[in-house]
């Protein structure tokens, strides 16, 4: 009887771990990464997470939002993005390096639901994030693979290196990239980003600029788009942009993000059993956000890659 108490529990406590760890084996990949303002074209495949999100009306379709793919059915957002709770206009594009194109790697999705954070505030952009369902799944490849999500708990340190992505203008007031643009700018720690707002960041908000200097940021357009930093091997999302000073160069105003390890049971209640990768930052010496003991138990038992791969299928 304990015997069958014993599996029963490790049967429970292992179905939980594979759960958990449906994406991290493909996400905050980037095979073909060798390693927005001040910042400089991108190369195919380097962020194959990356969306842009384009708004269709009478006029045509347009570039809106960006967005990063968490899985193979969810983007992640911003809330404020979205103006209507209608997603039958949204189409989403993966893969994409150019406006323009060519983009022989691209493949689009139409949304099947959106949904933002209920707590969203659109005058101060708290609690300024979403979530986009796709119409079909999507399949990994090279081009198209889901980033890692900071797990909650993750510390992303003043200084610390944070890449920015995005289709949106170039400079205050001028045209939009044609090309995906990336740029890196440090992590703003808390204290000075709020002094540098007059007291209106929030702990669900991260920082991230040259305070001071200016002449690199995330601008008009790039709202939605991911803020990355890297863990070893693999890319985190630390932050999900938010807004800015109206001038996107700023030097007295550092660019602010969505802070996502602070959603991380948000995201969960809505994937469902197929959540996203989501990563401790820094790194504690495990891959996950599981509790060493839980990892332990993992390896262990040689039955993780089937369940794994019932999760990849789900």
């Amino acid at each position: 009887m304990k015997l069958n108490i014993a599996l029963s529990v490790a049967g429970t406590i292992l179905l939980f771990i594979a759960a958990s760890l449906c994406q991290l084996d493909v996400c905050g990949q980037t095979p073909l990464n060798t390693r927005i303002i001040g910042g400089e074209d991108a190369q195919a495949g380097a962020w194959p997470w990356q969306v842009s999100i384009h708004v269709e009306d009478n006029f045509g379709s347009y570039h809106s939002c960006g967005g990063s793919l968490i899985n193979k059915d969810w983007v992640l957002s911003a809330a404020h993005c979205f103006k209507r709770n209608d997603p039958s206009n949204i189409v989403m594009y993966f893969g994409r390096r150019s406006k323009s194109g060519p983009n022989p790697n691209e493949i689009s999705r139409k949304a099947s639901q959106m949904i933002k954070h209920p707590n969203y505030d659109s005058s101060t952009f708290d609690f300024d994030i979403a979530l986009v369902q796709l119409s079909s799944s999507v399949d990994f490849t090279n081009y198209v693979r889901p980033v890692c999500l900071a797990a909650a708990g993750s510390v992303f340190a003043g200084g610390t290196e944070t890449w920015v992505t995005g289709f949106g203008r170039l400079q205050t007031g001028g045209t939009a990239a044609d090309t995906l643009q990336e740029v890196m700018i440090p992590i703003v720690n808390h204290i000075d980003c709020n002094k540098a707002y007059s007291g209106s960041i929030t702990s669900n908000m991260i920082c991230a600029g040259l305070l001071n200097v200016g002449g690199k940021s995330s601008c008009n357009g790039d709202s939605g788009g991911p803020a990355v930093n890297t863990n070893g091997s693999l890319w985190i999302q630390s932050g999900i942009v938010n807004f800015g000073s109206e001038r996107c160069d700023d030097p007295k105003h550092p660019s602010v993000f969505a802070r996502v390890s602070q959603y991380q049971d948000w995201i969960k209640s809505f994937t469902g059993n197929n959540p996203p990768g989501f990563v401790q930052f820094p790194s504690n010496g495990f891959t996950s956000s599981l509790s060493p003991l839980l990892l332990s138990i993992s390896l262990t038992f040689s039955i993780i890659p089937f369940t794994i791969s019932l999760c990849r299928s789900s």
